[in-house]
């Protein structure tokens, strides 16, 4: 039978057993954090940039088999990214340059795989309506290459122009190519979707530029884990972390896009009665989304803005390009003369010398990849870079594409197709 005195002797002696265990347990985790090692000891590939380059190569990696940690300082999508954002244009036609047609009918199985599989939808096929002067030469070699491979579309003169779309005002000589097959790609959220179909964590982590062990020949990473590659999928950010290398070829501009609200009730500018458009006038390209997901009538004009800084700059419409965008909505959509502003978004572009894409390793090291260059169309293509990426890891001899190598990299004015 316990006593009242043995009861009190046992309580009496709990502080003193619990101070030794709780003692025991700090010394076993002192003695764990001595012996801790990264959560990660070694992988197949480290990527460093969660944007739409970076997060497709890291899926088609680990789809083959391949072990990944996938890196960014400031998160996947973020605000100051160029993969960030409410929307993007996916279409076919790129004139004489089949190399981005192939490239963009490469990746839309993608992103409509994703996008049938996601919670909310990435790809909206709203058609690319695409209109300029006639006698255009980009216009008749675009709708050539959909002829060629097969490509569902629709033409016509201005008359047929006018009949399908009357929310726009035409011009007399114009014409135009609808590709049925495409449309529009929700952006930042579609980025978050990569990732989360190829189940990896984003490590907030600013990565320096590769340092290789020669002793185990292997790439250190921050934490003290390593990698036997690493892939630098930047973006604006390739030319800060290998300054020597890049600087001048990788540029980043400042661009500005606007989003007009509707009268309520007024479908003509949201699908089905819009698709994406481009007015492609003299070179000069304007281009736009319709009203997706509440998001309002988008506009840009596709011309290359002032080098920035996208750690630094400031991100505020200004009033200059708010008053281009009224002036330019005015003449093509009447209907939208006085339409309020209801959002608008900075971001860049990170231009290449030559517009071309860089994919090629990095100067006197076979492992470390250099990946970006989207040029202001990049993002509709995240798939087949990816996949081309992924490719010469697994196989080094696979060669690199003339067009992407850094050798084709200059400190030229850069261009930009959207």
């Amino acid at each position: 039978m316990t006593t009242r005195r043995a009861l009190l002797t046992g309580l009496a002696a709990l502080p003193v057993a619990t101070a030794v265990a709780a003692a025991e347990r700090k010394e076993r985790r002192s003695k764990k954090r001595k012996d801790a090692k990264p959560t990660v000891q070694h992988v197949d590939v480290a990527v460093i940039g969660a944007g739409v380059f970076g997060a497709w190569t890291a899926w088609h990696l680990l789809r083959a088999g391949k072990s990944v940690r996938l890196f960014d300082a400031y998160g996947a999508a973020n605000a100051r990214a160029s993969s960030a954002g409410e929307s993007r244009v996916i279409r076919m036609g790129y004139g004489a340059d089949t190399i981005y047609s192939e490239m963009a009918r490469e990746s839309l199985p993608y992103w409509k795989e994703l996008s049938d599989s996601a919670s909310a939808p990435i790809f909206h096929n709203t058609g690319v309506l695409w209109f300029a002067p006639q006698g255009d030469a980009y216009t008749a070699q675009s709708l050539a290459w959909l002829q060629a491979n097969r490509i569902g579309h629709e033409q016509g003169d201005v008359s047929w122009l006018q009949n399908k779309y009357r929310q726009i005002q035409f011009y007399q000589g114009e014409n135009g190519i609808l590709e049925t097959e495409t449309g529009a790609l929700i952006a930042g959220r579609g980025v978050q979707e990569v990732i989360a179909d190829a189940q990896i964590t984003v490590e907030p982590v600013v990565m320096p530029a590769p340092l290789l062990s020669k002793k185990i020949q292997r790439h250190t990473l921050p934490d003290g884990g390593t990698a036997d590659h690493l892939v630098y999928a930047c973006g604006p950010w390739l030319a800060e972390i290998f300054p020597q290398h890049l600087m001048g070829k990788i540029v980043a501009t400042r661009q500005e896009v606007y989003h007009f609200g509707a009268p309520q009730g007024d479908t003509r500018f949201a699908p089905p009665n819009l698709p994406v458009w481009a007015d492609f006038n003299n070179g000069r390209i304007v281009y736009g989304i319709p009203d997706l997901e509440g998001a309002g009538f988008k506009i840009a004009i596709d011309v290359n803005g002032p080098v920035v800084d996208p750690d630094t700059q400031e991100r505020a419409l200004t009033p200059a390009g708010i008053a281009e965008a009224r002036a330019y909505v005015a003449r093509r959509f009447p209907g939208l003369a006085t339409a309020p502003l209801i959002g608008g978004r900075v971001c860049q572009y990170e231009n290449s010398s030559n517009g071309d894409y860089l994919i090629d390793r990095f100067p006197g090291q076979p492992h470390v990849w250099l990946v970006g260059g989207g040029s202001g169309h990049g993002f509709k293509n995240g798939p087949a870079v990816g996949k081309r990426v992924a490719a010469h890891i697994l196989d080094e001899n696979l060669p690199i594409e003339p067009r992407f190598s850094f050798a084709t990299k200059g400190t030229v004015a850069a261009r930009t197709v959207f």
